[in-house]
């Protein structure tokens, strides 16, 4: 921001990208015009603070894997319009992978689709038998019957949706490595160690990105 409203601007970098900063630490130093400073201060620290923020709260579940767990923290996509390149981007700073990126990138199957098609395992025909060989199929499954149905059908991903502790141990016994699987649906960072600790292969977390708290950073004249 600050190059893109006065290129003379001399900009410092102190603290890089993925970086632990504490209270009160400098991260980026710029020096140059008053009036350009100011005139780029606000947009600038909203970025600053918004991805800080959404790597800040990404660390934190990060954090809370269970000791020596392979699971990945991953986000979704309820990213704010616009912004999704960099709250992903963020999201790896702070030490998550990101889901899929849109639409097109693998195929999820929804409880709308299920009921659209009429059942978990003619959802996933429908779906494999439109998608390209090389795309990965996901179906979402809210109970253990769905699970049995999924498997059945021969689904990549299983994704876990609102399922408690007891509910998704029992679902990666059964599923005994035939499909990844994703918890998803409420997962605070309390319950992160639990469900690693279960066996699934991703926890995607929707809070990561639509609604983390700005970081506090603000700019200051020396």
């Amino acid at each position: 921001m600050f190059a893109q409203v006065d290129p003379e601007l001399h900009f410092e970098v102190t603290a890089r990208d993925g970086d632990r900063a504490l209270a009160g630490a400098v991260l980026w130093r710029v020096s140059g015009r008053a009036r350009s400073i100011l005139m780029a201060e606000r947009v600038a620290l909203n970025f600053a603070q918004r991805m800080s923020g959404v790597a800040t709260t990404t660390r934190t579940y990060v954090d809370a894997l269970a000791p020596g767990s392979r699971t990945r923290i991953t986000d979704t996509r309820k990213t704010t319009p616009g912004l999704r390149p960099l709250e992903r981007y963020a999201v790896r700073c702070g030490g998550g992978k990101n889901h899929r990126d849109n639409l097109g990138s693998a195929v999820l199957i929804k409880d709308n689709h299920v009921a659209a098609c009429g059942g978990v395992a003619r959802a996933i025909e429908r779906a494999r038998a439109h998608a390209p060989h090389t795309c990965r199929i996901e179906c979402e499954v809210d109970t253990l019957e769905q699970l049995d149905e999924a498997l059945a059908a021969r689904a990549d991903v299983i994704l876990l949706d609102n399922m408690d502790t007891p509910t998704v141990i029992e679902a990666v016994k059964r599923t005994a490595g035939r499909a990844l699987l994703e918890a998803s649906g409420g997962i605070t960072p309390a319950r992160v160690a639990e469900l690693s600790k279960a066996g699934v292969d991703a926890i995607s977390v929707g809070a990561l990105t639509h609604s983390p708290p700005a970081a506090d950073i603000g700019l200051d004249f020396e």
